[in-house]
């Protein structure tokens, strides 16, 4: 009997150890090949790439501010930031509240105006009765070609029963009309918008999300909807997530019509994915040689056709800096060859979640979760990286 209970101790630390040595065997081999693909190339030198965080000035960084100080912060917790060009200016929003999941966080939003950020404001939060209020999650804004800009967000208790929440506001974001509930789907439950990264828009006017499940394993699936938001088009899952636990999709475009996705998964690594028909269907999603903590990440693709990935470089435990102590900038011309070329941030602490876009300047903004405490926002020369 005592050997029966000595075995059950040991074998969950066992499996542990397992799991800790394979998350370190795959951070040595991306800091090795430095790829997104499978193919290795000459890597450059990742102690000086990795050994501080870029100075203003140097290497493309142009600024990196608080878009709200520490002292006298309305939440004392943030997560989640999300960030848009407007046709009146930047505006970024994020949930906030005592902590993530508690039923007071809300969705957050600051405008940039006359060089600086506004006060944020709570523009939604998950109210649903005198005796019942829920927490908001996850806020996406996206501004189309036309129409107004859109606002995403899910309530829910966790983020495996959440339901996704659109709220839409006529002039950048000053004021905010009536909420809506975006409806359910058979294949995947309750539909929710991007579940973190921005859509894009196709062509047609089509909006497409990047989305994914969190119950019955993690799963990638698309949301398309024609008419911003009205009615709604599912594509996948994209696979089961047995061989990958994938979520948090970012979309990247090619100049031949292929789209990839790089995926937050639970199994150490950055998943990809790949579609050659404008996004209908999907390949089974493959390791990339970039780590991941468990943590999100994010992308674009540039007007120059780069591509551009915001993702913490480290393995979920291990010595510093590990986990989201540290958060990162690389750039691939071709999606399988990755080139890191800033470190963001290098500390104890959490630095995660990034968003990125491009505004028309042609300057790249990133807004990420800064110690739970605030958002940062950090301003990016593409053409010095």
């Amino acid at each position: 009997m005592a050997l029966v209970a000595d075995f059950k101790v040991v074998a969950p630390l066992f499996l542990l150890e397992i799991q800790l040595v394979k998350e370190l065997l795959i951070f040595l081999a991306a800091m090795v090949t430095w790829t997104c693909s499978a193919t290795s190339v000459a890597a450059p030198d990742p102690v000086a790439v990795l050994a501080a965080p870029t100075k203003i000035g140097t290497s493309g960084l142009v600024s990196s501010n608080f878009i709200y100080p520490l002292a006298g912060r309305q939440t004392p917790e943030c997560h989640a930031s999300t960030i848009v060009s407007t046709p009146t200016g930047l505006v970024a929003a994020w949930f906030g509240g005592k902590h993530e999941k508690n039923p007071d966080v809300g969705i957050w939003v600051s405008r940039f105006e006359d060089d600086q950020w506004t006060r944020p404001s709570e523009v939604v939060n998950g109210v649903q009765s005198d005796q019942l209020r829920h927490p908001c999650w996850n806020p996406v804004l996206f501004q189309p070609a036309t129409g107004p800009l859109l606002l995403f967000y899910k309530v829910g208790p966790t983020p495996s029963t959440w339901w996704g929440m659109l709220v839409t506001s006529n002039d950048g974001g000053k004021s905010w009309n009536k909420p809506t509930k975006l409806g359910k789907d058979s294949a995947i439950g309750h539909i929710v918008g991007p579940v973190k990264n921005k859509p894009i828009e196709l062509s047609d006017g089509s909006i497409l999300c990047p989305s994914s499940s969190e119950h019955n394993n993690w799963r990638v699936h698309f949301e398309l909807t024609k008419d911003q938001g009205k009615t709604w088009e599912i594509i996948g899952p994209i696979h089961d997530g047995k061989k990958f636990n994938a979520i948090q999709p970012s979309i990247l475009t090619y100049k031949n019509g292929s789209m990839q996705v790089m995926c937050r998964t639970q199994e150490g690594v950055i998943a990809q994915s790949w579609s050659s028909d404008g996004g209908q269907t999907w390949s089974q999603p493959t390791a990339t040689h970039l780590p991941n903590p468990n943590s999100g990440t994010d992308a674009i693709t540039l007007a120059d056709g780069r591509q551009l990935l915001v993702y913490n470089h480290t393995i979920r435990r291990g010595e510093f800096p590990a986990g989201r102590n540290m958060l990162n900038v690389a750039i691939s011309k071709d999606g399988k060859t990755c080139h890191p070329v800033l470190t963001l941030e290098r500390d104890k602490g959490e630095y995660s979640y990034p968003a990125v876009i491009q505004a028309a300047d042609g300057t790249v903004h990133v807004a990420y979760t800064w110690r739970r405490q605030t958002v940062k926002h950090v301003v990016i020369n593409p053409k010095k990286l």
